[in-house]
């Protein structure tokens, strides 16, 4: 008899484990989505007005290092190759970013070289910080003053809405200092954007008889929800899971302002907005995530951020150090109940990148089977707890 199972959610970590399971065993997945679309945060549609394939939760640009994961993604719709390149307004001048060459030289007024530019970085780091223990100590002892109030403090504030010495450090780590003029906004050797957008992907990924989805269906967690089903895959925030019982777990959200423009607006498809006095964080251009197609006209999306609230979307993890100790509370909760995993970003409250999150969903859904054939302990979490 087929193994019936439920999946809540159908972002990618949803998508990608209803497709392999119903691939490599015999069950039928049926995926509650509370939405009234499939995709996620990764939802594309095209714009009625100028007919440009927007990303309606902010951009997303495919990256990874890992060839296994890039064919994965490419044998269900062609991902393009793209070179994703950002711009920052800083006090009313424009700049490259991840900071190089370039905006060294132009923000300086200096001609450095690569090697002239590491000297003089290292002189402006603050040499008395020897372990970073936030954001702000990290971003002063890598780049300096100058710098740093330039392209991060203000933006940063922004993002997350509070200081930046109340951040972990880690979040600077994922921004590069680079000492040549190369202004690729990432390091990862596959980069690019499905031609059709990525909520064809899912529908791709989704493709099965066996697997059927139900849009604008919450969940709400209860013995007569699950009755049934053999086991439950929880995509959602963890927090709501429990109903908040212990607190909320912190997150950012954003919103969006739209506008239509004949032409090209800002001739790039993201522009950061450094100051502190500019409300919006920045400004994504659409038409430029798709260079290969052509439209008369184009659309903007200025981006605010904010606190989550009751019926916002949560999109960043804060993990500040009150979270950490809530995340712990929670999962230990977790790992006491049976027939049900919590699987993908919001249920495991990290920041994860796409790749990383198909990846998990691909190695968790071995995990599962593995355990399911051999009669053995079901895991709740793909990952330690951290």
């Amino acid at each position: 008899m087929p193994s019936k199972y439920l999946i809540i959610g159908s972002g990618f970590s949803g998508a990608v484990l209803a497709h392999e399971l119903v691939k490599n065993s015999d069950c039928h997945i049926d995926i509650w989505e509370e939405r009234d679309h499939i995709a996620g945060n990764c939802h594309t549609s095209r714009d009625d007005e100028t007919g440009i394939m927007v990303h309606r939760y902010g951009p997303h640009i495919f990256n990874t290092h890992k060839k296994e994961i890039w064919d994965y993604v490419n044998s269900f719709s062609e991902f393009r190759p793209y070179l994703h390149r950002v711009k920052a307004m800083s006090n009313g001048e424009v700049y490259s970013l991840p900071v190089n060459l370039s905006t060294l030289n132009q923000f300086f007024k200096k001609n450095f070289t690569p090697k002239t530019a590491k000297e003089f970085l290292d002189s402006l780091s603050d040499k008395t910080i020897k372990e970073p223990k936030n954001f702000q100590e990290q971003a002063l002892s890598f780049i300096g003053e100058k710098l740093y109030h330039a392209f991060f403090e203000g933006y940063t504030k922004k993002q997350w809405g509070c200081e930046p010495s109340l951040l972990p450090a880690s979040v600077l780590k994922r921004i590069p200092v680079r000492l040549n003029y190369d202004d690729n906004y990432h390091n990862s050797i596959f980069t690019g954007i499905p031609i059709y957008g990525y909520t064809d992907v899912i529908e791709r990924l989704l493709e099965h008889p066996n697997i059927h989805v139900f849009l604008n269906k919450k969940f709400f967690p209860s013995e007569e929800a699950i009755e049934g089903y053999d086991h439950v895959f929880y995509t959602g925030p963890l927090d709501a899971y429990f109903k908040y019982e212990y607190g909320k777990l912190g997150y950012r959200t954003v919103t969006f302002e739209s506008s239509v423009y004949n032409g090209d607006y800002q001739g790039i498809a993201q522009m950061n907005f450094c100051d502190e006095n500019i409300p919006y964080t920045r400004i994504t251009e659409h038409k430029h995530f798709m260079p290969w197609e052509n439209h008369e006209k184009t659309i903007v999306f200025r981006e605010f951020s904010k606190e989550t609230e009751a019926n916002d979307i949560p999109y960043y993890p804060k993990r500040l150090q009150e979270d950490k100790i809530l995340l712990k509370k929670y999962r230990q909760k977790a790992e006491k109940l049976s027939h049900i995993s919590f699987l993908g970003r919001l249920a495991t409250y990290r920041y994860m990148d796409m790749d990383d999150v198909i990846a998990e969903a691909l190695d968790y859904s071995k995990t599962f089977l593995t355990a399911i054939t051999a009669n053995k302990h079901l895991p709740v979490f793909p990952n330690k707890e951290n």
